[in-house]
């Protein structure tokens, strides 16, 4: 039986019970149920007869009507995201974050409107922002992620959506969520979050005023970095736009992913305490560093951001960055290269650590990234903290002698 829409249960049962309606996972011909619904590959959806085919008009998450709408396996994941967010009134799947990010842009946007744009957003978010909805001829402004409730006097009367990234995946800085969804609400303007960092495990985005949450599966609720997709929660006014735009976009995504991404929502809670309990530990660690100049972690009482992460967020996740206090490129890539456990490589939320290096001042217009030094970004996986410090001691050694 699946009760992940009952509002009394917690997130931790939610994330188990998800999805698991009973029509998917069971059938009386069979004799009993299932623990996981099945996955379900289908393109042709085959009809008994035309009145049949008609009856079934363009049916989605309730009846098959053809493999781009989704079969069971698509609909289970988005059920059991949108038990996440209380207020949801559904959730879009889509090929990867950039894709979720682009469909709900080219969703709610048209020629001639006016888009506020996070200063720290994901490299991708802005480069969408600079080259295709420059082209359609969206203008995009790009403001301070520390405004706040000032975010008002940014808004312009042809202003449709203020896009929000919190804490920023490169800089961290935690942005003051209901300040500004209050302050866009209160002029007709709609507000969309990348919330992949924190997951609405840590911070139910809907809960502080955002209307469309979006994240990048492919992160933590996969979680074993073996699989892609994106996805778009959103309030009731905003669903029909969304679910209309990805339909004439022709989004779709494969149910075997959706089985892994199911199967890595089963066990987020738990993985999640871990990625955050062992980024605390090195965070502190790094902190207490010589070599370092600054850790860039909202957990930590010393970030500018703490305030608000601890208001906001029941927890934090395992990215986080720091600066190597006066080195230089190459002292980072020789850090970097000496780290044996740390991979190197892209995305992050995955069970393995991962270390690369971070260069964020040329991606920043309305605001400036003045630190002089080099940056690292961690991506803390499930290993035991002391072998992770360990390595990083390795990569502190290997930056001696060489400038």
């Amino acid at each position: 039986m699946n009760d992940s829409d009952d509002d009394s249960l917690r997130p931790a049962t939610k994330l188990v019970q998800g999805g698991r309606r009973a029509e998917w996972t069971g059938d009386p011909r069979l004799g009993g149920a299932i623990v996981n619904p099945p996955v379900w590959r289908a393109s042709t959806i085959l009809y008994d007869n035309i009145a049949d085919m008609k009856a079934r008009g363009h049916a989605t998450h309730d009846k098959l009507y053809y493999g781009r709408r989704g079969t069971p396996t698509v609909w289970a994941l988005a059920d059991a995201l949108t038990a996440m967010e209380a207020g949801a009134e559904g959730t879009l799947l889509y090929p990867s974050g950039v894709a979720a990010i682009a469909g709900g842009l080219l969703a709610l946007l048209s020629p001639g409107d006016h888009l506020l744009m996070v200063d720290s957003a994901y490299e991708p978010t802005r480069a969408l922002c600079n080259g295709l909805l420059a082209r359609m001829g969206v203008r995009t402004s790009f403001y301070d992620p520390l405004i706040g409730e000032g975010v008002a006097d940014l808004i312009e009367p042809d202003t449709k959506l203020v896009f929000l990234e919190s804490p920023g995946s490169l800089t961290f800085e935690v942005q003051d969520v209901p300040a500004i969804t209050a302050a866009a609400r209160a002029r007709g303007v709609a507000t969309m979050l990348d919330n992949t960092w924190a997951t609405p495990l840590l911070f139910p985005a809907l809960a502080h005023g955002v209307d469309v949450a979006m994240m990048s599966l492919t992160k933590y609720v996969g979680g074993h970095s073996d699989a892609m997709m994106g996805s778009l929660t959103a309030t009731k006014a905003l669903w029909p736009r969304l679910r209309q735009g990805a339909y004439q976009l022709g989004q779709a995504v494969s149910p075997d992913d959706c089985a892994l991404m199911l199967r890595g929502l089963r066990t987020l809670d738990v993985r999640m305490e871990r990625h955050g309990a062992n980024a605390r530990v090195i965070a502190d660690w790094l902190a207490g560093r010589p070599e370092v100049g600054r850790v860039l972690c909202p957990a930590l009482p010393s970030d500018p951001g703490h305030a608000i992460w601890s208001r906001d967020f029941s927890g934090a996740s395992g990215l986080f960055g720091f600066t190597l206090k006066g080195a230089n490129d190459a002292a980072r890539a020789r850090f970097i290269d000496a780290l044996d456990l740390f991979g190197i490589g892209f995305s992050w939320g995955g069970y393995e650590s991962l270390a690369v290096p971070s260069d964020p001042a040329s991606i920043r217009s309305a605001t400036k990234w003045s630190d002089p030094d080099p940056l690292v970004r961690l991506s803390i996986g499930l290993e035991d903290p002391s072998d992770l410090i360990a390595d990083l001691g390795r990569g502190f050694a290997s930056m001696k002698g060489n400038g």
